[in-house]
């Protein structure tokens, strides 16, 4: 279709008529600007179509206050058994038995070597709030059994190639030392913490309003101190690869601007300027922020077509192979319209 575009484009431009060539100077110039004209053309009908294919559902939905708050619990699961397995080499099944509610286990998790003093701690508190988590919403609202979780290292290099945009060699392995872990990390938490954004307005009872206010508290929390970590090795190399820290956030929030497909709600550690910093003073982005330095919202159908790395909410795929659990996300996956 956009080829066709282009060929009409060209025949209206050129008034249908065979080009030929001309000695002449000035019609070599005519025919320079109606070709730049057409050019033009096209590109804008290419950024029409682009607008006009771009993902539904970037508005809030309409749900109830249980429906929206256990939809968070996907992500709860994901970050209780990744940093569990990372920080102690076991999940939650071996932690907290019964917290599963009989889903499956998950595939790929293992003990991280965190081979810095400071982040080893700072995950297994992680893992264990994570688990609080997961007990504060069944506890109110009530909760699904875990969804097949993929945390494994071959999961991640697949999307840590798709970033870079070619196949790291070596693969990218997030259990394999604390600065690999902490860029895996920073994929997920700010999710939740956008997550939660999102939710907060839409929910009626005060108590789940509550809930979801100190969830949000925690979320934001654990994405500033994975922040701030990267942040202090901004500039160093991700040995073996030609990254920086810095660099390999900004092809992350990337990403996920790419794939939640409604705008930019994400930016890396470091800004390319400081007209995108704080009251366009800064380059550090230790908090990612918008011009009002408030916090970036995200709606259940940006977060799924995150965590299923396809960028469409009815897709599964990702960290979930067989898409995520509760109401919202089974009805995305029956093709329910919101």
């Amino acid at each position: 279709m956009f080829y066709s575009l282009i060929h009409a484009s060209i025949l209206v431009l050129f008034g249908c008529k065979k080009l030929t060539m001309s000695r002449s100077v000035s019609h070599f110039m005519t025919t320079a600007s109606l070709f730049l004209h057409a050019l033009i053309l096209i590109l804008t009908i290419h950024r029409a179509i682009s607008v006009t294919d771009a993902p539904k559902y970037c508005e809030p939905i309409t749900a109830n206050d249980a429906d929206s708050v256990q939809f968070a619990l996907n992500a709860e699961y994901l970050e209780a058994e990744f940093f569990l397995f990372a920080a102690l080499g076991r999940g939650l099944d071996s932690t907290n038995p019964g917290y599963s509610k009989g889903g499956p286990p998950p595939i790929g998790g293992q003990k991280a070597l965190l081979d810095d003093p400071v982040v080893a701690p700072i995950i297994e508190e992680f893992a264990y709030q994570e688990v609080g988590h997961i007990r504060a919403i069944t506890g109110t609202f009530g909760g699904y059994p875990r969804p097949l979780l993929d945390i494994s290292r071959e999961n991640f290099a697949r999307f840590f190639n798709k970033i870079a945009g070619y196949s790291l060699i070596p693969p990218f392995n997030p259990y394999a030392n604390s600065i690999n872990f902490l860029l895996a990390t920073y994929f997920i938490p700010y999710l939740g913490l956008n997550g939660y954004v999102g939710t907060l307005p839409r929910l009626i009872d005060p108590n789940s309003r509550r809930l979801v206010a100190e969830l949000m508290a925690i979320e934001g929390g654990q994405d500033a101190v994975v922040r701030t970590l990267l942040y202090k090795k901004a500039n160093e190399t991700v040995v073996p690869y030609k990254f920086t820290v810095a660099e390999f956030t900004n092809l992350i929030s990337a990403r996920r601007n790419f794939l939640g497909g409604c705008g930019n709600k994400d930016e890396g550690i470091i800004l390319p300027n400081q007209k995108l910093g704080a009251e366009n003073q800064t380059t550090s982005n230790v908090l990612s922020a918008d011009a009002n330095s408030l916090a970036y919202a995200r709606t259940p159908a940006e977060i799924l077509r995150n965590l299923y790395g396809s960028g469409s909410e009815s897709k599964p795929g990702g960290f979930f192979p067989k898409g995520a659990n509760g109401a919202i996300a089974r009805r995305y996956l029956t093709g329910y319209d919101y």
